[in-house]
């Protein structure tokens, strides 16, 4: 690895033990075992490695699940598909419980922020592409736009139901969001 994914895994390192609020720019360097200088060169600040650290770590824990969610539904009806992905995101997020803590701690930083709005805003592109990705894989009847604005609906509704989780354990399940999604298109039952 080099000096910038060692920030990156110390940077991580660090959250996970310290919190977002109480980690120092000269707790990541010593976790990563590179000087503080190294910060500024490769990230320009302490906040913006913060918000890659744990937005990459996010990213892959979360978008990897989410995306083997999806696969897991190939050959079922979408609205079957949708409620058996949102019936698996409890167990995505327990098993990124501690990430998903840091990054509510992070969340109010971010929002005052303009670089790490600016990263975050080039970021969930990406984030919705790969899930297009996994869904035109799995259900190949889907056109672009189709799966485009799907990834969007899961991302955003895996935001929501990430806080709700976090704050209650409780979410409500797929047959419940699917019963209303029929309800808002104009279907009498999900």
């Amino acid at each position: 690895m080099g000096n910038r994914e060692d920030l990156l895994a110390g940077a991580r390192k660090a959250i996970m033990e310290r919190g977002v609020a109480k980690t120092t720019a000269r707790d990541i360097a010593n976790a990563a075992g590179v000087s503080l200088a190294a910060i500024g060169y490769h990230f320009g600040s302490k906040d913006r490695l913060i918000t890659e650290a744990l937005a990459e770590a996010l990213g892959t824990g979360i978008g990897d699940s989410m995306s083997e969610l999806i696969k897991e539904t190939e050959g079922r009806p979408l609205p079957e598909a949708f409620a058996s992905m949102i019936d698996g995101l409890p167990a995505v997020f327990a098993a990124n419980h501690e990430g998903m803590l840091a990054s509510m701690e992070n969340l109010l930083r971010v929002a005052r922020s303009p670089e790490s709005q600016r990263y975050m805003a080039e970021s969930i592109p990406h984030a919705h592409a790969d899930l297009a990705v996994a869904l035109r894989e799995t259900h190949p009847r889907l056109t672009q736009q189709q799966a485009e604005a799907i990834s969007k609906l899961y991302f955003a509704l895996t935001q929501g139901l990430s806080v709700l989780w976090m704050i209650s354990s409780e979410v409500p399940d797929g047959e419940t969001l699917s019963t209303a999604f029929a309800a808002i298109a104009g279907s009498p039952e999900g």
